[in-house]
């Protein structure tokens, strides 16, 4: 994941995730009302495309600095990424 640091100054040295990490976790952990919110979140807060936040996203889910920082958020959303992945 060492390409989802680049232009974080923030990362820790500590090595958890940084500051673009975290901020997709928390955007991960609220709940939205209605079409649209979500994805004008990621723009406006993150100033990310969408598509490239979950790409972020799904790389982020395999990285084990995210699961150390927010255990509960990444295992939800593994699950529900290998529910979907069934599905297919």
């Amino acid at each position: 994941m060492r390409g989802m640091d680049q232009g974080d100054e923030e990362h820790e040295g500590g090595g958890g995730p940084g500051r673009r990490e975290r901020d997709i976790l928390a955007l991960e952990r609220r709940s939205f009302t209605g079409p649209g919110v979500k994805e004008r979140a990621i723009r406006e807060e993150l100033g990310l495309a969408p598509v490239r936040y979950y790409q972020l996203l799904n790389a982020l889910l395999d990285d084990p600095r995210a699961l150390a920082h927010d255990p509960v958020t990444v295992n939800r959303l593994r699950r529900l990424r290998e529910t979907r992945r069934t599905e297919r």
